[in-house]
């Protein structure tokens, strides 16, 4: 299944645009502002669908034509924004659209959908089994309510391939026989949301981080989860630490928050790596929002392509600093092969950076006394081959020289253009591209 997350904040997002605390400056300083959260699975199947998803489809690259089943966990309007159907009954796409959800929810969708609409409204509730398209769908209970009692569930969503997912949004702490219905089912991941952080006295219809921490402890404790299950935290609000402080703070239990946009692939797709390609100028923050995006993974392989330099103070002293602020479970590789470390791994990478890569293949054949530059270019052709076929996530970072001055020497000029070349060819293969301009990190793609 391919999972795209169409937002992954609360009911306010994050940040709440009214709101000035620590935690939304920091994510609106950033430019992380997210969105109600919703899913979109495989283009075809959504998991619920707030007011803002539909845009959020549009702005990520995708298109809700070919949307078959929609899935609503309840009738919060943050998770139904049922004026979506009228908006779709103005294109003729030439299909039904199946709405599936608890008959209150469905209730508040009827409205907006006229008596000839193509759309079929099919009420469930914890317990039923059904089969939509392709995809088996178990409901479950929530313990979370708009109206009564009942009147919100959860999913478990298994696909046409077998791999399987549970959407555990919205819902508090649920209670030990809930576990019993999904015991060995070894998600291949899990979304469940986190909204209170710290905040546990605002009440019992979502987790806060240590309620977060004990639904992942009893989903691992009765098999639902298991070691390769991804545990993706969504509906995350401004009572969470800055999203730096989170990425560390669910690391402790093998989870990670969500990224408004991102896509999680699972299944037979779970072996199309993540390429991430990292840009910025000197000191933008480049290297240190790469760290942030994998701070979720235990074990990750820095690769370092500066190499060591000796005798020069400044440059260990900045190669310390790097060392400093990455986990202590990171392991750090020093080479300017790194389509054998691309081909060979097994950890997620982090490649930083292109530039020093670049330098060094270049003395590597000489190229500044009019050594083979053709040498190098077979080298950016294997790095490319390598990264498109980079069986983990990976994050490279550059440095982007389109803006600077035209270089006063010939060399220099010549290292700016392939660099530049390298940089929009790497790009052009990858699924994510950032650019990092005064520690602010700009989506690109």
């Amino acid at each position: 299944m391919d999972v795209m997350l169409l937002g992954t904040g609360a009911a306010d997002g994050w940040p709440n645009p009214f709101c000035g605390c620590a935690s939304c400056q920091d994510a609106a300083r950033r430019g992380d502002i997210r969105g109600q959260t919703a899913a979109l699975i495989d283009d075809v199947l959504m998991l619920d669908c707030g007011p803002e998803a539909p845009r959020a489809a549009v702005r990520f690259g995708r298109t809700l034509a070919d949307v078959r089943h929609i899935l609503l966990t309840h009738a919060h309007t943050d998770h139904l924004g049922a004026q979506a159907l009228l908006f779709r009954s103005w294109v003729d796409v030439g299909h039904v659209v199946e709405v599936v959800g608890p008959a209150d929810a469905l209730d508040a969708c009827r409205p907006w959908a006229g008596p000839d609409d193509p759309v079929r409204f099919v009420p469930v509730q914890a317990g039923d089994t059904l089969t939509v398209g392709g995809y088996a769908v178990r409901v479950l209970p929530a313990r979370h309510q708009v109206f009564r009692e009942g009147d919100a569930v959860l999913y478990d969503l298994t696909g046409p391939d077998g791999s399987r997912i549970l959407w555990a949004c919205d819902t508090g702490p649920l209670p030990p026989e809930w576990f019993d219905a999904v015991r060995d089912a070894r998600f291949d991941a899990v979304f469940l949301e986190e909204t209170f952080g710290d905040r546990s006295d605002l009440g019992s219809g979502h987790h806060g981080l240590p309620e977060f921490f004990d639904t992942v402890s009893a989903l691992r404790g009765c098999g639902a989860a298991t070691e390769t299950t991804e545990v993706v935290a969504v509906h995350l609000g401004h009572h969470n630490p800055p999203i730096t402080r989170l990425r560390e703070r669910l690391r402790e239990c093998g989870a990670r928050p969500g990224t408004d946009g991102e896509v999680v692939r699972v299944g037979d797709k779970a072996e199309q790596a993540h390429r991430t390609l990292v840009l910025g100028g000197v000191r933008s923050g480049k290297s240190r929002h790469a760290e942030e995006l994998l701070a979720s993974y235990r074990a990750v392989t820095y690769v370092a392509t500066g190499g060591t330099r000796a005798g020069d103070a400044e440059w260990a002293q900045r190669v310390a600093l790097h060392r400093e602020r990455r986990p202590e479970s990171w392991s750090t590789v020093e080479t300017s092969d790194v389509s054998a470390v691309l081909r060979a791994a097994t950890d997620p990478l982090l490649i930083d950076c292109l530039g020093t890569w670049l330098t060094a293949r270049m003395d590597l054949h000489d190229v500044w006394n009019g050594g083979d530059m053709g040498a190098v270019d077979a080298d950016i052709t294997e790095l490319l081959d390598a990264w498109q076929r980079c069986p983990v996530p990976v994050v490279a970072v550059s440095n982007e020289v389109g803006s600077g001055v035209v270089p006063g020497s010939a060399s220099g000029r010549l290292f700016r253009d392939t660099l530049g070349r390298l940089n929009a060819s790497v790009a052009a293969v990858s699924e994510t591209v950032t650019l990092v301009v005064a520690g602010i990190p700009l989506t690109l793609r």
